[in-house]
């Protein structure tokens, strides 16, 4: 028994290392641990997978040295549901989310989608973020599990030209979630009148106009 606990404690020792790197952004920690052999899909006692808790902590440096790994799994998620596509799309990580799209990232997927995420965003990349998306084929209308939409995320969350842009692409106003919100009842609950006014004037353009 006493020949395996000194590898027992060095595991340990090596993985709250491995942790610790990632949160202080410290890069040559984690390569110096992986060519050790360090699993770089080891999650944290919170079970966030690396790549995910480096972009929570905004940890960059660390980010974009995981997503390069070859054996990375880039769709672990951690206890919420939430992949390294969906937070780096809402943290305005731009380069993170091209380099997880050229690896296959998965756009759609059921519930919460990255266009949720970055739809909800705030940085300057949202709206970069949100195109990129679309163009990768996101589902615009996409539902989460109470079937709030991307747009109604915007609405609350997220930036003017980002509404506009959902809208513009043909995202659908008139959808209600399961508590029978839709996308103006997103902002106004939060007195977000100029978008308020958006949607409810894309919502009039749609309405067929009368003959005479």
């Amino acid at each position: 028994m006493t020949l395996f606990l000194p590898l027992a404690v060095c595991a340990q020792a090596s993985y709250d290392r491995f942790i610790t790197a990632i949160i202080r952004d410290d890069v040559s920690t984690v390569i110096a641990l992986q060519l050790r052999g360090l699993d770089v899909n080891t999650p944290d006692p919170d079970l966030n997978p690396p790549l995910v808790l480096a972009l929570q902590r905004d940890s960059l440096q660390v980010a974009r040295h995981l997503v390069q790994q070859r054996d990375l799994a880039i769709e672990a998620t951690n206890a919420a549901g939430e992949n390294a596509l969906m937070i780096a799309a809402l943290r305005g990580h731009l380069d993170i989310v091209q380099a997880l799209l050229r690896r296959g990232a998965q756009v759609n997927r059921p519930g919460w989608t990255a266009l949720h995420y970055a739809a909800s965003g705030k940085t300057d990349q949202a709206l970069a973020i949100t195109r990129l998306l679309l163009e990768h084929h996101a589902y615009i209308d996409a539902e989460s599990p109470n079937r709030s939409t991307p747009l109604m995320m915007a609405a609350r969350y997220g930036r003017e030209e980002v509404v506009r842009w959902l809208l513009q692409e043909g995202a659908d106003p008139t959808l209600r979630n399961q508590q029978g919100l839709d996308a103006i009842d997103f902002a106004r609950q939060v007195g977000r009148e100029a978008i308020v006014e958006l949607i409810a004037a894309a919502i009039r353009a749609r309405q067929p106009r009368g003959q005479w």
